[in-house]
């Protein structure tokens, strides 16, 4: 089902700006020195694991809590010091916050109605705007319902109408699909980048799902123990991750040592297919996704295990190889081989991702 066309207020498309943003909890750095620029009309995903400094990052944006030091821009205009009320975000939880009591149109039409008296807003206007947006969100036969006759995915629509109702100069999720199941989620995620490409609102989302994060947004923002470690487009964020925590986070990855001599990338004493780079000589880290190696015969391997276990996932077949003592590689696909737990089998690398050690600081 389209969406109908709904004009993107021109407020919606706010560029916004931390600068060198702090914020402690006790002794713990939530976010450590966090700089980064929001285009206008961007969806943009706040990526990380637990702990990262996210939420805390959506907070402060949303005036819900207040940085050490730093400061926030709103269009070039500091907005560091302004209240919640005064910034014209609208924020949507994982868990819809609706008001049990009030039936759709009601809690769509909550912000409307708080702010009725100071913007003049009638109720043959706010009847329209519900309308619109019942439209929008693809529930227009809901408006009498409440909240307990609606799944968890229509009661997310819902919350997502409620914040867009007040016209909000940047909207804030923070895990708004983390409370549904699997198959939800991502049809709410293609709903949520269609929602975007009607309306044009400057969009910020808190994710630890790497791949929701990568189907939706335009960029990607890495934070790792409260620092800002990667901003990019998907793309660039998943190919190139600027960091070895990066690399494991970002997708299914194993690491192996290797070397590089006179440019040239060594593994058991064999030349492997992955360039050096600027990388200095020495032992470096290998890091090799299931797609960058693949079986081959046990002597013509670059590596050699024990195949220990195999499975399906995404349509695809992968291999558990179990290199030396402690090591597993997961290898995906194999060739015209017939292959049983319990053989022995070769792995060949095909590319990879290195990082090498930091030299200790003095």
């Amino acid at each position: 089902m389209s969406l109908p066309p709904t004009a993107a207020p021109e407020r919606s498309k706010v560029a916004i700006r931390v600068e060198d943003i702090w914020r402690r909890f006790g002794q713990t750095g939530a976010l450590r020195g966090v700089s980064l620029d929001f285009a206008p009309g961007e969806l943009l995903a706040l990526l990380g694991p637990s702990g990262s400094g996210k939420t805390t990052l959506l907070r402060i944006l949303a005036g819900l809590d207040v940085p050490d030091s730093g400061r926030v821009f709103f269009d070039n205009a500091d907005a560091t010091s302004l209240p919640v009320q005064e910034r014209h975000v609208g924020f949507v939880f994982q868990h819809y916050a609706l008001f049990k009591h009030l039936t759709v149109a009601e809690n769509i039409a909550y912000g409307l109605l708080a702010r009725r008296q100071t913007n003049r807003v009638t109720g043959p206007e706010i009847a329209r705007r519900v309308g619109e947006l019942l439209d929008l969100i693809q529930l227009p036969g809901f408006a009498d319902r409440y909240p307990s006759q609606l799944s968890g995915g229509e009661r997310q629509r819902v919350a997502l109408a409620r914040a867009l109702a007040v016209e909000p100069r940047v909207l804030l999720l923070d895990e708004p699909f983390g409370a549904l199941d699997a198959k939800v989620r991502r049809d709410l995620r293609q709903w949520l980048r269609e929602i975007h490409s009607k309306t044009g609102q400057t969009t910020i989302f808190v994710t630890h799902d790497q791949e929701e994060a990568l189907q939706l947004a335009d960029r990607i923002a890495v934070l790792n123990n409260g620092v800002l470690e990667q901003v990019g487009r998907p793309d660039d964020v998943e190919e190139n991750p600027a960091s070895p925590s990066d690399m494991t986070f970002l997708g299914e990855t194993h690491s192996i040592f290797a070397h590089v001599v006179d440019g040239e990338v060594i593994v058991n004493g064999t030349r492997v297919p992955v360039s050096a780079g600027a990388l200095d000589a020495g032992p470096t880290q290998l890091f090799l996704r299931p797609w960058d190696v693949r079986l081959a015969g046990f002597r013509d391997g670059h590596l050699r295990g024990i195949v220990v276990g195999t499975y399906r996932t995404n349509g695809r077949r992968r291999y558990r190889i179990a290199i030396g003592s402690d090591a597993i590689i997961e290898v995906e696909d194999g060739p015209d081989l017939a292959v049983n737990i319990g053989d022995e089998i070769g792995i060949r690398i095909l590319q990879g991702r290195l990082f090498q050690p930091k030299p200790d600081g003095p």
